[in-house]
């Protein structure tokens, strides 16, 4: 008999009465790919298929709009981006494809024929040749596109071959046939063929499947290997010789690419006119805030023209990556590769990008070098710093994030300082950066260093006693009701913390010399004292 495969639902989803179905638009991810996989919205009646042992299975139209549609399109089309493989919502494509290198997805609200699930495929069928369908049963996924895309994904990777992604103890004894992955946030990580509803960073997987904790499955390799397509021709060569080259208009470049195979690396060169200002977005595809969707964590390393590496850029927490940085005038090298995080192995980081340059003339007197290093000294965090400019420094502070965007300052540093050393409360991955300010009224940002903490204390903290402004920075482990005293014991700021760096600024701190903070929650209290320079 034809192994099948179901995807359960791990958690009750509610179909939502305002969907609407809309006239479902023509995409097509590669039109150029012979293999296709064609994701069909509108209906459809199974007839003469390995499904069809009790008749004619009739398949009603998805309940969804336009924009829902497109947005399921854009998630799975970005799954199989590395592949050449059209992924479609277009019928004529999808017949005009070999037989036995198509498969129809068919997103369907019936469901009652089969059961409760989120999908189901034969496992191999893609190249059958029968025209044997997979199902995503999208009421019961609550018509929530992430998690249609997922299942989508997931029952199209049965067909190509794809078991479960499994969970496994030390002993070998399996916890769960569908691997949950782990994490949070944008880097939170999960198999495409495990569970990835709950997950922003799903990805092709290489781990035991459901047969074993020694049965490995590559899922590259298997979805390359039998179904009649490959990974796609590489659009960027990964040699300095063969760069690819761009020019700036207007201040400006832009260009897009594709990281289509794990050890794939793409090289672009480009010509900095004069020295100044180099600020470089490199931004993986996505369908919203946070990356949504992306399925490449982007690493970009700077090169100069005799190939000598300058820095790596690769956020912790993001799968986007920033370049700021001031460079001479020369050819230089971008190198972009796709990379693992904490929560994500470094397997299957790949998908498609963009590059949005620009360069602003600066001064002649350059900042030659702003570095910033960092390292753990038991519970302390130690940060260090170069900077070489010919420009005298007038302000100098560290800063800090806990999610990679929102950065507060922790001190000011004397001019002359180049180290800082604390113990933070907050905890996980902690990035540091130090701003610079110089008397020709320039700031510049230096490199983003990160460092984890994993001792947190259980009630707030000041991230410094000492301010120069104010503003406070507290780190909270959870919510606490908080009251800034002056020196005669009165009130002058009051409000809650949350989880997380919290920054409290009050106009009433307005002279220096001491001031007290009482954090409160329940019937325990924590008094600090803050000193205002």
């Amino acid at each position: 008999m034809k192994n099948f495969f179901r995807s359960v639902l791990a958690a009750l989803l509610l179909t939502s009465a305002g969907d609407l179905k809309a006239q479902v638009p023509a995409l097509s991810s590669y039109p150029s790919a012979s293999a296709v996989l064609f994701l069909d919205f509108d209906g459809h009646t199974v007839s003469g298929t390995s499904w069809n042992y009790a008749g004619p299975i009739v398949c009603a139209p998805a309940v969804l709009d336009s924009a829902k549609i497109n947005t399921i399109f854009n998630r799975v089309a970005e799954d199989y981006r590395p592949f050449n493989i059209n992924i479609t919502t277009d019928s004529t494509k999808f017949l005009a494809a070999p037989a036995n290198k198509r498969m129809r997805v068919i997103l369907t609200p019936t469901y009652e024929w089969y059961g409760a699930s989120g999908g189901v495929a034969f496992v191999t069928s893609f190249i059958w040749g029968d025209d044997s369908p997979c199902f995503v049963f999208t009421g019961l996924l609550g018509n929530n596109v992430k998690n249609i895309s997922e299942a989508a994904s997931h029952e199209a990777g049965h067909t190509m071959g794809l078991y479960h992604q499994s969970s496994y103890d030390g002993n070998c004894v399996k916890t769960s046939d569908y691997h949950y992955g782990q994490g949070s946030g944008e880097i939170g990580w999960a198999p495409i063929m495990g569970v990835g509803y709950y997950q922003n960073f799903t990805l092709w997987n290489n781990g035991p499947n459901s047969f074993g904790c020694t049965s490995y499955q590559n899922d590259l390799s298997v979805i390359t290997g039998s179904n009649g397509f490959s990974f796609r021709t590489d659009d960027h060569a990964g040699t300095f010789g063969s760069a690819t080259s761009t020019v700036f208009v207007a201040n400006q470049f832009s260009i897009n690419g594709v990281i289509e195979q794990s050890n794939d690396q793409d090289l672009i060169a480009f010509t900095q006119p004069s020295f100044g200002r180099f600020q470089l977005g490199a931004v993986p595809y996505n369908v919203g805030t946070g990356n949504a969707g992306s399925n490449l964590d982007m690493q970009v390393t700077l090169f100069n023209s005799a190939q000598t590496q300058l820095n790596i850029y690769n956020p912790g927490t993001l799968l986007s990556s920033v370049i700021d940085t001031n460079l001479n005038p020369g050819t230089y090298y971008l190198r972009i590769e796709g990379r693992g995080n904490i929560y994500a192995p470094n397997y299957a980081s790949l998908g498609s990008y963009a590059l949005q340059a620009s360069f602003t003339a600066g001064s002649t007197l350059p900042l030659r070098q702003l570095t910033l290093q960092g390292q753990l000294n038991g519970d302390r965090h130690q940060l260090s710093w170069i900077i070489d400019a010919d420009e005298a420094i007038t302000e100098q502070v560290i800063e800090v994030s806990a999610d990679g965007r929102s950065f507060v300052p922790i001190t000011q540093s004397p001019v002359n300082s180049r180290s800082f050393s604390y113990k933070p409360f907050a905890t996980g991955n902690l990035q540091y950066r130090l701003s610079v300010t110089f008397d020709n009224g320039r700031q510049y940002y230096s490199n983003i260093v990160t460092l984890r903490n994993t001792n947190a204390g259980s009630k707030p903290q000041l991230l410094s006693n000492l301010v120069s402004s104010p503003t406070v920075t507290v780190t909270s482990p959870g919510t606490f009701d908080y009251a800034i005293y002056d020196f005669t014991g009165k009130t002058i700021a009051k409000g809650q913390l949350s989880n997380g760096i919290n920054t409290i600024t009050t106009n009433a701190m307005t002279g220096s010399g001491m001031y007290m903070i009482r954090f409160v929650k329940g019937t325990e209290q924590w008094t600090d004292k803050i000193i205002r320079q």
